[in-house]
């Protein structure tokens, strides 16, 4: 996460990027953006307020080197001379305009911007953000013609969203620039994290936290849901859940060892970690630390409900670990030939 508080532009300039898929081409400013003072306080918290929300940070990356990743390169140059931003920032957009190989990937503006006073943990940094701009709002303009007002419609940039955006802090750890990324507009997630800026999770607690989570999440779906059923997948959720709130450190044998009662599910849980690690490239550490903001913004994603086939819906709380278990059984009707589940409850609301 970062502060703004200090925060300025220094430099800003607005191309636009084409699609090389549909043959629409790039068209490039020949001059920084000149802000009145209007424009620019607006400007400065549009392109700056994703940021201080987010809390995991990605380095970049390249198969063999990643001196070779091209935006690493591109930031570089601007940190080390700053007279290089405009020509760089050229180069940037062709470097998107590249990556565009879809009638998916949208047409848009790109602002490239050096900031000045960014706030990062106890640092104050200069930063280098790209963002683009995919959708334009309708807003209705009145204007007045022969003593009478009138009104059209014009497009323009909504000032409450950005669309794509990364913030490339000028100072680095082990693992290289530390990078904040946004993507509000994730039909294709390969294009800009992958192929544009060709970036990965930092090596931390955060990224930890929620490849974890996300590997739980996605074991209850494949193989718990689909083998066991919806009941079992919502305990398995809950008791998930509850050992992150009762632990400061997750050590994998323990998880196993509190949450599964069966040692069938501690081998499936071990076969589809491996296969969650290959598929996503990353490595699920054996013990970690947990990130409590991480876990308590993952929490909030997981949706544990069973959706019934007759238009009901029973939802279970998250953060009730033995609720399914206790006061929901689950049963078959021979006379109706169909499942049933019965609830135990001592009053309503």
């Amino acid at each position: 996460m970062i502060k703004r508080n200090n925060a300025s532009i220094f430099k800003c300039v607005i191309h636009k990027v084409g699609n090389k898929f549909n043959s629409t081409k790039n068209a490039f400013s020949e001059k920084e953006v000149v802000f009145d003072e209007a424009s620019y306080e607006l400007m400065l918290p549009f392109l700056l307020r994703p940021f201080g929300s987010v809390v995991q940070s990605h380095r970049f990356n390249h198969h063999s080197n990643v001196e070779l990743n091209e935006i690493n390169n591109y930031a570089n140059l601007i940190f080390g001379d700053d007279n290089q931003f405009l020509d760089t920032s050229k180069h940037i957009v062709t470097h998107l305009f590249e990556q565009s190989n879809s009638a998916q990937i949208k047409t848009g503006d790109v602002l490239v911007v050096y900031f000045n006073g960014i706030q990062y943990n106890d640092m104050t940094v200069d930063a280098l953000g790209i963002f683009k701009i995919e959708n334009k709002t309708n807003f209705f303009q009145t204007y007045l013609e022969n003593n009478s007002y009138d009104v059209l419609v014009q497009s323009g940039i909504n000032s409450k969203k950005v669309d794509k955006g990364c913030l490339i802090l000028n100072t680095s750890d082990r693992e290289g620039n530390i990078i904040l990324s946004v993507d509000n507009n994730n039909y294709d997630t390969q294009y800009w994290i992958n192929k544009f800026l060709n970036i990965k999770y930092a090596d931390d607690t955060n990224s930890h936290t929620q490849n974890y989570l996300e590997l739980c999440k996605e074991f209850s779906t494949e193989i718990i849901k689909n083998t066991y059923g919806q009941q079992e997948r919502s305990t398995f959720l809950a008791k998930t859940v509850d050992f992150f709130k009762e632990n400061e450190i997750v050590n994998v044998e323990r998880f196993k060892d509190e949450v599964f009662e069966e040692d069938k599910y501690k081998t499936l849980f071990d076969d589809y970690k491996k296969e969650f690690e290959g598929e996503n490239d990353v490595l699920i550490r054996n013990q970690f630390d947990v990130a409590e903001t991480v876990f308590n913004k993952e929490k909030k994603k997981i949706k544990s409900e069973i959706k019934l086939d007759t238009n009901i819906q029973i939802k279970l709380d998250i953060d009730a670990p033995d609720a399914s278990t206790e006061y929901l059984e689950r049963g078959y009707d021979e006379e109706k030939k169909m499942n049933y589940y019965k609830v135990y409850f001592n009053t309503e609301d």
